[in-house]
């Protein structure tokens, strides 16, 4: 099947641009993201349904002014999270908080108050062990206006009176009342499964492992593996060949997968001897942009500058380690993620016993494709170089020393935290991999070699 089959080449550069939206905001609303990306996705929705369906295995779902993308979930993935307006991610106690106020709107009428809703909040809170909301307390309410933040952006509520910032600071003397539209309401959280009969948290994931692998024929478990890939390209950043197993790594090389992504993203696909990235150049697709504005951002490039160079003239003397596979970051995340669910007596000691361990190729290579068991064993030994946490505080001093003017004053009094955020910029992007005492230079990272930077208007001499 070819993507975008019914779209005119005339209209095509449309057509990828709603596809890109979609990808990038799977809830869109009549003001979420903004007014122009309702119509805009309407008009292409139904070829989008189609090809989201066949090339990715995802779902598409359109309903009056809202459109929903069910995404299939491969991994636990935590470099996406919910965000306050001041773009800090949310904590335990806000997701909490947003998840009971959810289940709250969908009890209530169609309006409610913020007292009331908070109210309602902090009752199924306190029966909660390790929860708990006091409106009494500022941070409490700060914590839940946040939650409620985030639903009045996506369109779920919106303010009809009153002011939520008044609120926080005086709820006996303040008041905000909402409008609730319960068609976002019902949008933004509807679960495929009973989450009080997981076992695991694997069992929300799609494939293997996960809770909705039914037994597969092989030809069935190519177009799985083939969706699987085109997914793997479109959610992360960069695809490293030594991360995946087998079956995913022919399907990466396939050039049936990147005619079908740069035909439904308009982006090109770059291709290199260790993997794969989708390349976003002047247009907007992904939530975390690399290199970008900001102190931290710039901190992170001009890291990578040093540690290119530092590669380039000491890569004899360099300690070389093997990098976790995305299979082994799963079971890790799985077992952190299992180990707070509620004990519920046998069921806490069969997740003891029948650990998930993910599959290996072991029905062999999918038809078609270029990988076999020596490629595999290859992929294995792939090591990557070392830089300890103490070099990273070194350099980033140095850059500190050398670029401060440049940079927030905030944030370049603090290395330790600037370094913090700089090296968790660039996981995020797959250019390096944190592990015990330092991080693994990964090869997208040499991409960024030969970075050079200079201070705009410098101060002058003798200050």
């Amino acid at each position: 099947m070819r993507v975008a089959a019914d779209v005119g080449s005339l209209e095509l550069a449309e057509y990828q641009k709603a596809a890109r939206l979609v990808l990038r905001h799977p809830l869109i609303t009549a003001s979420y993201p903004d007014k122009s990306a309702l119509p805009l996705v309407r008009k292409w929705v139904r070829q989008l349904r189609t090809d989201f369906g066949e090339v990715l295995g995802y779902t598409l779902l359109s309903s009056g002014d809202t459109i929903r993308l069910r995404r299939v979930q491969d991994t636990l993935d935590g470099t996406r999270p919910a965000v306050t307006r001041a773009r800090r991610p949310f904590d335990r106690r806000r997701y909490a908080y947003l998840v009971l106020a959810l289940s709250a709107l969908g009890r209530s009428g169609a309006q409610i108050a913020l007292s009331e809703l908070a109210d309602a909040v902090a009752a199924d809170a306190g029966r909660i062990d390790g929860v708990g909301m006091d409106t009494g307390r500022k941070p409490d309410r700060d914590a839940f206006v946040d939650a409620v933040a985030w639903l009045e952006a996506r369109g779920a509520l919106r303010m009809a009176d009153g002011s939520a910032i008044e609120w926080v600071n005086d709820p006996e003397r303040a008041e905000a009342l909402y409008d609730i539209d319960r068609e976002v309401v019902g949008a933004i959280y509807a679960p495929s499964r009973v989450l009080q009969h997981l076992n695991s948290v694997t069992e929300l994931l799609d494939g293997p492992g996960g809770g909705s692998a039914p037994a597969q024929g092989r030809e069935a478990r190519r177009r799985g593996n083939a969706r699987h890939a085109r997914r793997l390209v479109l959610e992360h950043p960069v695809v490293y060949y030594a991360d995946v197993d087998g079956e995913l790594r022919g399907q990466l090389r396939s050039a049936s997968l990147a005619e079908d992504v740069e035909r439904l993203t308009g982006l090109g696909l770059e291709r290199r001897a260790e993997g794969v990235a989708l390349v976003s150049a002047g247009q907007r697709f992904t939530d975390v942009a690399f290199p970008s504005a900001g102190t931290v951002a710039q901190a992170a490039l001009l890291l990578c500058a040093r540690i290119a160079g530092y590669l380039r003239h000491h890569s004899s003397k360099i300690e070389r380690l093997p990098a976790a596979t995305a299979a082994e970051r799963l079971t890790e995340a799985a077992r952190r993620i299992d180990a707070a669910l509620p004990d519920r007596g046998r069921v806490a000691g069969l997740l003891a016993e029948q650990a998930w361990r993910p599959e290996t190729g072991g029905s062999g290579p999918a038809a078609g494709t270029d990988s076999g068991s020596a490629e595999a064993d290859d992929a294995a030994d792939v090591a990557y170089p070392f830089l300890s946490d103490v070099w990273l505080r070194t350099e980033l001093r140095k850059l500190v020393e050398d670029f401060g003017a440049g940079m927030a004053e905030k944030q370049a009094a603090d290395p330790g935290r600037l370094l913090a955020e700089a090296v968790t910029l660039l996981a995020s992007v797959g250019l390096v991999a944190r592990v015990d005492g330092g991080v693994l230079v990964l090869p997208l990272l040499a991409r960024y070699r030969s970075v050079t930077a200079q201070i705009k208007n410098p101060p002058p001499a003798g200050w």
